[in-house]
């Protein structure tokens, strides 16, 4: 081999191996917060999830990738129209109103008129029948007037619902948070630089206590260590509305992250540590007991429906032909694009593919063959048998020209009805013919006979008209 060979081929194997590296090396964690039951990493709900059958005594537990109101009514939403119901008629704005003190206030007031709106709207619309309860385990809860409506009147008839969230809205956005006469704050004195459990020894500055209050019966009081990371948020009670219910779970300082909220005959559970509730902190055995005594609260043997939607949305939602798809008449028009797409590649690639060759066209060797001849003509001194050739080609030429089929060259007739013909002179015309006859009947023929003959011939050809 030679020495660039070998140059190649050590880049190969160094190429190679690069690769093989990268391939089988170890792929660093995702500590992104999804909390979503697809997801394995850290801080995903797959572990919760799967568990969820046996934690909650029920084979029926159901992913929902729809909104709220679809999953509680059975149909569609009213279609938004500058971000409200077009068919609810909503209470006029604060600022037609006596206008609150503050902006807080006043988008308070606001949302409270869009929600008794919901509320009036929805009041004669069937709600499901199926006694269930419904978990929401986000980072955020967000919910529309008509979905909130239909929430508390889910919860209200008798049914239980779990949110775990670290925000349910600002002021005049969480409607359902205003409702319940709920908030959440920062629990500033933790720090939550990052998402990443610290590995060393616990203390104060890196970690928090979260005590379960009122565990169920059989269930002794536990205190779960988490990282600072984990609870960053706490639960408050606003004495906008009266409350009915109890603190399940607090940190050191006492300040609820888990609360039960009655409404109607149902409760609202609210939590406000949903990384707690994550696949990290659920496969530690110190710390695995906080979400399954926070989910048991829920009536076991109920089916449950774990919410996706607000994660994932719906069901095929991410695909961009989401639309296409779903109409029976776009998706065969879509199919039969693809079809003829392809038809027309395959086509339009065999007829380049094929090579179309490039054909010559025939020289036309006529003049080459009469040059060959009379060379060999020439080089065995055969000038009678060139002036012979040049003599019949004269009389075909007269022929085609004059129309002059069997001329007689001594005729007189013919020479004057030929110089009028070709328009020259009449001695012009006997010169011609005196030297074709001398041609014709001369035993030998020289060079310079030959010569002077060729020359008439091309000049008569030349000047005749």
């Amino acid at each position: 081999m030679t020495t660039f060979r070998w140059y190649l081929l050590g880049m190969l194997l160094l190429f190679g191996g690069y690769v093989t590296l990268e391939y089988y090396r170890p792929k660093p964690l995702n500590w992104s917060p999804t909390l979503s039951n697809k997801d394995k990493i850290p801080y995903g709900t797959y572990v919760l999830y799967d568990a969820l059958p046996q934690l909650m005594g029920s084979d029926s537990v159901t992913a929902v990738r729809q909104p709220i109101y679809n999953q509680l009514l059975g149909n569609e939403e009213p279609q938004l129209k500058g971000g409200r119901p077009s068919n609810v008629e909503f209470a006029p704005d604060s600022a037609s109103a006596a206008r609150p003190d503050s902006l807080a206030d006043e988008a308070r007031q606001a949302a409270t008129n869009d929600l008794a709106a919901a509320q009036t709207e929805m009041a004669t619309l069937p709600l499901t029948k199926t006694r269930a309860s419904y978990i929401f385990i986000n980072q955020e809860f967000t919910a529309t007037p008509l979905e909130t409506a239909a929430l508390l009147r889910f919860v209200a008839e008798g049914h239980d619902v779990f949110i775990a969230a670290e925000d349910f809205g600002a002021p005049g956005r969480g409607l359902l948070a205003d409702t319940l006469g709920i908030r959440t704050y920062a629990a500033d004195t933790l720090h939550r630089h990052s998402l990443v459990p610290e590995v060393g020894p616990a203390t104060a500055r890196d970690s928090v206590a979260l005590h379960l209050l009122q565990p169920r019966p059989g269930q002794a009081a536990a205190t779960f260590r988490f990282g600072g990371a984990v609870a960053g948020y706490r639960l408050a009670l606003t004495a906008r509305r009266p409350h009915h219910g109890a603190t399940l779970a607090a940190d050191a300082q006492g300040r609820p992250v888990l609360l039960r909220l009655d409404h109607g005959r149902g409760h609202f559970y609210l939590c406000s540590v949903p990384l707690a509730l994550g696949n990290y902190w659920v496969l530690r055995p110190r710390t695995a007991d906080f979400a399954f005594a926070a989910l048991s609260y829920l009536p076991a043997g109920r089916p449950s429906w774990w919410d996706e939607y607000q994660k994932q949305g719906r069901a095929g939602e991410q695909s961009i032909l989401r639309v296409i798809m779903a109409h029976p008449a776009l998706r065969t028009a879509y199919y039969l694009a693809l079809l003829a797409t392809l038809l027309f590649v395959l086509v339009e690639a065999r007829r380049r593919q094929r090579v179309i060759p490039i054909l010559k066209p025939l020289p036309n060797t006529t003049l080459l063959f009469t040059r060959t001849v009379a060379s060999l003509y020439q080089q065995g001194r055969s000038h009678n048998r060139i002036a012979e050739k040049k003599v019949s080609l004269f009389l075909d030429y007269l022929r085609s020209r004059f129309h002059e089929p069997a001329p007689d060259l001594g005729d007189d007739a013919f020479r004057e009805r030929l110089s009028q013909k070709a328009g020259l002179p009449r001695l012009r015309i006997d010169e011609l013919l005196r030297l074709i006859n001398f041609a014709r009947t001369a035993p030998v023929v020289t060079d310079r006979e030959l010569l002077t003959l060729s020359r008439a011939i091309r000049d008569f050809k030349r000047e005749s008209t």
